[in-house]
């Protein structure tokens, strides 16, 4: 990394260091004196700035998971010599094709001596070492001492959070309403020892269900929990209890978050992590067993597992007394009788094996797993659902590769399932010169192709019944300005839900970004996307119209003395659907967040104006929360949004959170509808969380 690149890192005094390495010596500057010293005061503002681009694409329990991945490295920095590449994905910041340099650089010239050395690895440039030096450190490596490991490390933290208007539900309906209270209740406890043994335990009530009484009589109504050891002899991985499984490019085997089409065109090429505890709080995305990664001989590993659980289904007679499955409930929710006659109704044995090698700049990987399941799926009369899956047992199949040829990050995957089809995918990410990069992905899912555990790169969710292409750049213009860039062709060749007949589409996104120094930034996107959908005429087969949506975004980031943050946003949505006038909407918000490194209270506030005709020309934006409780506003109707969190710090160990949320609706006589109808204009929150480490 050149000079220049790095003296582009201000920071006070910076200009009298003197050193005879002088881009290592300006960056150990950094290191020592710049606020990464004081990151565990600002760490809620570190991982704002890598994940409020994420929020649109995650729920706001994966968006969890993702920072608490972060928070954890910030107070327990990742050493960069014994790290493996499953570890450095977690940083899920960092590329396939930069992780993949970084090994084939500690391969090459040996263990590193100093962070410093990270500005040697080809495509490391000054942001990606900027906003990775919170994460990592370089130590020593000495063999583990269980008698010298100290007791590990626990955190356990409470939220409770509530609508403060009666929502319709709660009232005493003739038919359905919720069965429990509006409080939203989370408990969470992680421990760590070192990185050789984890425990975690999650128990969660959504707002609505029983808690203590019905048919949650034992408490929460959703309890995970896990038991990870790691590094035991030949046994890399052993967990007992819920964990996820990621391999490949998410064709065949992937449970847990993923990343999909966004503002970091290089998340197109997924970072499989294997075997790993479950630690979200979303209800659906797990398998629930054992789990096992054992090392067969060097650069060979072995990973089976098996889970029992039971799934959420609505069940349906047939003519001969039997139940057949009719759906799949995800949401995790049981409020009113409906619900709970959902819960667990659907048991499922899954089994299966992955085996993985890895050496060099080559990895190969093959899954096989059989899903037994206690019902038999029908697939009912709707045109899209001719080809669904049908009968009991499910068996799928995977290969997966990377390699890495000079500047040049090849990856891809061949799945096919029993009974079913095919889907395959393939693509190459390059560093085509130190300021720009270039990604290209080529899918073809047959429509056949079953795979109920897929997170695959597309347009639709199924892996099945679509063809694309994806091709994406990102340009460091000059040390201030950045330009990245994606566009995606797909086609779907038979019908899909609410659209009747073979379909295309395409989608267009642009980004580009102007930060002259620490103290400000600007950033411009467009993002345009048209497809297809049914008229809704109610004929036997309808007409498909044209749907086109676009959003263009212009925000600006003001640092005032290391202390204040402002941050504008004004956005315009479009929408057009057929020949129908197209509608328009806006959205403006003004943040404003209180930092000080040296203070135990932070607070940040939003003042958001809006206005959409429809639901239709929603408008997303990330929200700051309590810590860990990040997710995307929905902006739509005409209204004012406002909301203000405190943090402040009891004790070294103990800290707390306050939020207060409103939508304020003016002339709305109500909010919200069915259940969730509330009289008035007004619809407003409150959560309040404890965390103590200890």
């Amino acid at each position: 990394m050149p000079k220049s690149a790095i003296s582009s890192i201000q920071c006070p005094g910076l200009q009298s260091i003197r050193t005879s390495l002088p881009g290592c010596g300006i960056l150990l500057y950094i290191v020592l004196f710049c606020p990464y010293n004081t990151v565990f005061a600002q760490q809620e503002v570190q991982i704002k700035e890598i994940t409020a681009t994420l929020s649109p694409n995650f729920t706001a329990e994966d968006l969890a998971e993702l920072t608490e991945q972060l928070s954890f490295y910030l107070k327990h920095p990742l050493d960069l010599n014994s790290a493996s590449p499953e570890q450095l994905k977690e940083l899920f910041f960092l590329s396939a094709l930069q992780i993949s340099n970084f090994f084939t650089h500690i391969r090459l010239t040996g263990k590193l001596k100093d962070v410093l050395e990270l500005q040697a690895v080809t495509g490391f440039d000054v942001t990606t070492i900027t906003r990775l030096l919170p994460f990592v450190t370089v130590k020593e490596e000495l063999p583990l001492d269980f008698s010298k490991a100290g007791k590990g490390v626990s955190e356990l933290t409470l939220r409770y959070g509530q609508l403060l208007e009666k929502q319709k539900g709660y009232t005493q309906l003739p038919g359905s309403r919720y069965l429990g209270s509006p409080g939203k209740i989370l408990l969470q406890y992680r421990y760590h020892l070192n990185d050789r043994a984890a425990l975690s335990m999650v128990a969660k009530k959504d707002a609505g269900e029983s808690f203590f009484s019905g048919n949650s009589k034992s408490g929460f109504d959703f309890i995970s929990g896990s038991l990870a050891l790691y590094k035991s002899g030949r046994f890399k991985k052993i967990i007992a209890g819920d964990y996820s499984l990621q391999f490949g490019q998410g064709l065949s085997l992937w449970s847990g978050s993923s990343f999909g089409k966004g503002d970091d065109v290089a998340g197109i090429a997924k970072k499989d992590t294997g075997l790993k505890p479950y630690t979200s709080a979303n209800e659906y995305s797990f398998f629930r067993g054992t789990g096992v990664t054992y090392k067969v001989i060097e650069s060979i590993d072995l990973t089976t597992f098996i889970s029992l659980r039971n799934l959420d289904a609505s069940l349906t007679k047939s003519p001969e007394g039997d139940y057949q499955l009719s759906a799949i409930s995800t949401s995790g929710l049981h409020r009113t009788a409906a619900e709970n006659e959902h819960k667990g109704k659907l048991g499922l044995l899954l089994y299966g094996a992955a085996v993985t090698y890895n050496k060099h700049s080559l990895d190969l990987g093959f899954t096989a797993y059989h899903s037994s399941y206690q019902q038999e799926f029908i697939t009912g009369n709707q045109r899209y659902k001719k080809y669904n899956f049908s009968g009991r047992e499910l068996t799928n199949l995977g290969f997966h590769y990377n390699y890495t040829f000079r500047n040049i990050y090849f990856f891809g995957e061949v799945a096919h399932s029993i009974p079913g089809g095919t889907a395959v995918l393939t693509g190459a990410m390059a560093s085509l010169s130190p300021r720009v990069s270039a990604v290209v992905l080529v899918r073809n899912y047959e429509k056949e192709h079953v795979s109920f555990y897929n997170k695959a790169a597309g347009e639709g969710s199924t892996a099945a019944n679509e063809k694309g292409v994806y091709a994406g750049f990102h340009i460091n213009v000059t040390k201030k300005w950045t330009l990245s860039a994606y566009g995606d062709l797909f086609w779907f060749p038979w019908a899909k839900y609410r659209i009747d007949e073979a379909s295309a589409g395409y989608e267009l996104n642009a980004r580009i970004s102007f930060k002259p120094d620490k103290m400000f930034k600007a950033l411009l996107s467009y993002q345009t996307k048209q497809s297809q959908q049914n008229e809704g005429s109610g004929k036997p087969v309808n007409p498909i119209a044209d749907l086109r949506k676009d959003n263009c975004r212009l925000e600006g980031n003001f640092t005032f003395n290391r202390k204040i943050t402002l941050q504008s946003r004004f956005e315009l949505t479009r929408y057009q659907k057929g020949t129908v006038s197209a509608e328009y909407g806006y959205m403006f918000y003004q943040d404003v967040a209180y930092h000080p490194m040296s203070s135990r209270v932070s607070a940040n506030l939003r003042l958001a104006f809006f206005h959409t005709p429809s639901y239709n020309s929603r408008i997303y934006a990330y929200e700051d929360d309590v810590l860990h409780g990040t997710g995307s506003g929905v902006y739509s109707g005409e209204g004012i949004r406002s909301y203000f969190n405190l943090s402040y710090n009891l004790s070294r160990q103990l800290r707390v959170w306050g939020r207060y949320a409103v939508y304020v609706y003016p002339g709305m006589e109500k909010t919200g509808s069915g259940l969730e109808e509330i009289a008035g204009s007004r619809k407003s929150e409150i959560k309040l969380q404890l965390r103590y480490q200890f």
